[in-house]
């Protein structure tokens, strides 16, 4: 199965490193231009850099800016005025009691979780329909699913770009272009690292961290460790795919069997 995206251009939110670093190395793999996103410049330039290091012949642009602000928005739309892949994998999570959140940290975890997705989308979604092929997807989290009680507004961000995902497949629908969410699983990245010391042990190792946290805080997992962000791009590279055509509207699991249930 060979999954070709030649002559595609890609943009991949939040994509210095990380999850989206890896989509983005995986669509550069398959062919795509990839446009690479963060907020400064210099770290999209640093990016951009990496990336061309692991695939010496990709074809990358800098699109750098802050796609949670309108302004920021505009930068990269600018920098990427036509998309045929729209990658929403810009996130922000972090722990807190459920009483202590304000009114003011809901609303940021709604407009980097969410409303960045939905401009993004409004943006790219008519060139794609108009052109009869496209491909758009959030990436989402067990944690819509399986509400985590220590970072409920994070859980619940990522249940709205469920919803958010499936409405914007029906606008999309007989187009040709297919709009996903891809629930992504406790992850291993720099940022998970740091969430796991807030839970476990900060003296241990990292490789008993990573066993304790999963058997304390994430015991359904079917995997029993972490997941890595290049298999996360795996499958977001295949629903990018001129395969993936029939997969739309859907909430596709890369999670470990970390939600316990029998359909997606």
């Amino acid at each position: 199965m060979r999954l070709d995206l030649s002559g595609k251009t890609a943009l991949v939110t939040g994509s210095t490193q990380g999850i989206g670093f890896a989509i983005a190395a995986g669509l550069a793999r398959a062919g795509a231009r990839v446009a690479l996103n963060g907020r400064g410049e210099s770290g999209v330039a640093s990016a951009i850099d990496r990336l061309r290091g692991e695939v010496p012949d990709a074809d990358v642009v800098a699109a750098a800016g802050d796609v949670s602000t309108d302004e920021g928005t505009a930068r990269v739309l600018e920098a990427v005025p036509d998309a045929d892949v729209l990658v929403n994998n810009l996130g922000i999570f972090g722990t807190q009691s459920p009483l202590d959140i304000t009114d003011d940290e809901w609303r940021r975890y709604f407009e980097v979780n969410v409303l960045a997705a939905v401009r993004l989308t409004r943006a790219y979604l008519p060139r794609m329909t108009s052109r009869g092929w496209g491909r758009i997807q959030y990436i989402a989290s067990d944690s819509a699913i399986v509400i985590p009680a220590e970072m409920i507004h994070y859980g619940v961000s990522k249940t709205a770009l469920l919803g958010v995902s499936r409405s914007f497949a029906k606008a999309a629908a007989g187009s040709g272009v297919t709009v996903n969410s891809v629930i992504a699983g406790p992850t291993h990245t720099g940022g998970v690292e740091d969430f796991v010391y807030q839970l476990v042990d900060k003296d241990l190792p990292w490789d008993e961290a990573q066993r304790e946290f999963m058997r304390l805080h994430r015991p359904q997992s079917l995997l029993q460790r972490l997941i890595e962000p290049e298999e996360i791009a795996n499958l977001v590279v295949y629903l990018a795919s001129p395969l993936a055509s029939a997969t739309t509207g859907a909430a596709v699991r890369v999670d470990g069997g970390y939600v316990d249930s029998i359909v997606p």
